[in-house]
């Protein structure tokens, strides 16, 4: 994902606007839009202002592997994990157990529905 995306992602994850992003980090609006429209790319000071600002990763802005994530989806998956409290993590957790045990569910059915097909054609 270019970095355009994904500071457009975070500015949108965060109800923000351009003008309150540029404001906050004190850089001019038209640098940002730049930012944001793809047309420029921030130089590594700028870079480490959105990465302290979102709470992310230069690594995550800039779309590139973190240690042993195999995916952006992983990347991203982390980012949000890290950026919530301890309670938050903890539910979030329990939400994507809960998924699996429902996804593991849904595989069995499709699989005794299958067999059963199978035992009903011969």
């Amino acid at each position: 994902m270019p970095f355009c995306d994904t500071l457009r992602t975070l500015i949108d994850e965060r109800g923000l606007t351009q003008k309150q992003l540029a404001q906050d980090l004190e850089i001019p609006a038209s640098t940002l839009g730049g930012y944001v429209q793809g047309t420029s790319e921030p130089d590594f000071e700028t870079l480490k202002l959105f990465a302290n600002y979102f709470n992310v990763s230069a690594d995550y802005l800039l779309n590139l592997k973190i240690g042993n994530t195999q995916s952006r989806l992983e990347n991203e998956l982390l980012r949000i994990f890290r950026s919530l409290s301890t309670e938050q993590q903890e539910l979030y957790l329990e939400q994507g157990k809960a998924f699996i045990r429902i996804s593991a569910k849904d595989d069995v059915k499709s699989s005794k529905s299958t067999l059963q097909g199978k035992n009903n054609v011969g």
